[in-house]
């Protein structure tokens, strides 16, 4: 009997299909004997666009409103995971302490999740429903082999389409910061705190992590948050779409993405990859090292690259709306204590290690508002040349993605 809760719309079945090939494509990870005390990681994203809206708590309401026409300043993301092999003297508590900038006060509290049974409702006899169409490469029109179809039918009886690449044997191994991997481990965001972080927040400066289950962890940052991504999405003649954006400074490479789900079942999913490649971890933050290789790989677009095109089966088989997204990886800080010797024959043994990544992002609708318009602003130069998309159209409100969207936030077109 199967123990998934019960799927009544496109939107669980998107979520359910994309939590799965999460898990396929990310690498695992295990706690390492002789490693250090502390591990802790720092993720600083630039939200744009309807990245932004889902991110500062706009929900399907301001993601609506913003492609009505409505702007949107882009805002920031932190993202902060400390492991420990140590237990905590009494309640496990930790707080990140920020300089001024951040504008978050003195502190974050890093919360320690509890661990509940999960609520899940038997749905037995019903078979899941539907295809997912992938499509990948930036070009007019599809490469040869596409799409391949996945029959989520098919894929429940453990039939997956033969060839089908996953990302994770492509990405070198990193070190993560989970629960599952630390004996006692924090977290911010929570549910503890409701803070977002503004638009002129800034890192820079002295950051300081104390608890009772880790030793002390200062570094300074040099680094600031990473410009935001915008753009312009451009019908081309023949049925496929333009996409162009500004070069992101410090960014180590890019990687786009467009999705819709159609009424019936079937979904349609699209990457700038050139390789037949998907999975998770490109939808995470990447350090410089994992970028690299991936371009090497062509599955991520180098830093020179500001344009892409979806090709027009994408655009034809996703219909009306598609829902678009571009990441722009960037550096990577690292820092730990006593730090490592510049000898190598020196056996070395951190009591901590921390990592801080950034990177970019925007979403968008693929025939709704340009992305930098959404973000109330313009997009630059090279957005420009792409040309200027004409006004949308107001449309009568249909099915699909944006139906869904639209009568869940109570809009009307």
């Amino acid at each position: 009997m199967s123990t998934l809760p019960r799927l009544k719309s496109a939107a669980p079945r998107v979520a359910l299909l994309t939590f799965s090939f999460a898990l396929l494509a990310t690498p695992g990870a295990s706690q390492q004997a002789g490693g250090p005390i502390a591990r802790y990681s720092m993720d600083a994203g630039t939200m744009s666009g309807m990245a932004a809206m889902a991110g500062g708590g706009g929900g399907m309401g301001g993601a609506m409103s913003m492609m009505m026409g409505g702007g949107n300043q882009p805002i920031h993301e932190l993202v902060l995971r400390l492991g420990s092999t140590q237990a905590p003297s009494g309640a496990p508590a930790a707080d990140h302490y920020m300089p001024a900038g951040a504008r978050l006060g003195t502190s974050v509290p890093l919360v320690t999740p509890k661990v509940t049974p999960s609520e899940q409702q038997a749905i037995p006899g019903e078979k899941p429903k539907g295809r997912l169409l992938i499509y990948w490469g930036c070009g007019a029109t599809a490469g040869p082999n596409q799409p391949v179809v996945i029959d989520f039918a098919k894929v429940a009886n453990g039939q997956f389409p033969p060839g089908l690449y996953m990302t994770n044997a492509a990405i070198p191994q990193e070190w993560q910061v989970r629960f599952s991997n630390s004996k006692t481990y924090g977290e911010w965001p929570n549910g503890q705190t409701r803070k977002t972080v503004a638009g002129n927040a800034s890192l820079i400066g002295d950051h300081r992590i104390a608890g009772n289950y880790a030793p002390e962890i200062k570094f300074a940052l040099a680094q600031d948050f990473m410009p935001p991504i915008t753009g312009r999405a451009v019908p081309q003649a023949g049925g496929a779409t333009q996409l162009s954006w500004n070069a992101v400074p410090n960014a180590t490479g890019y990687y786009a993405w467009v999705f819709a789900a159609k009424q019936g079942g079937d979904m349609v999913w699209w990457a700038s990859s050139a390789s037949q490649a998907f999975g998770g971890p490109v939808w995470d933050w990447l350090s410089p090292a994992a970028v690299q290789k991936l371009i090497g790989q062509k599955i991520v677009m180098p830093p020179s690259q500001t344009s892409c095109t979806v090709p027009s089966q994408v655009v034809q088989s996703g219909g009306e709306m598609l829902m678009g997204s571009l990441y722009a990886y960037g550096p990577e800080a690292n820092f730990a204590y006593p730090p490592r010797p510049a000898d190598p024959k020196i056996a070395w043994k951190p009591e901590w290690i921390a990592r801080v990544r950034y990177r970019s992002n925007t979403m968008w609708m693929l025939n709704g508002p340009d992305m930098g318009s959404m973000t109330g602003q313009g997009g630059d130069d090279s957005a420009d040349a792409a040309g200027d998309a004409p006004p949308p159209k107001k449309k009568k409100c249909k099915g699909g993605l944006g139906g869904m969207l639209a009568g869940a936030a109570g809009v009307g077109c």
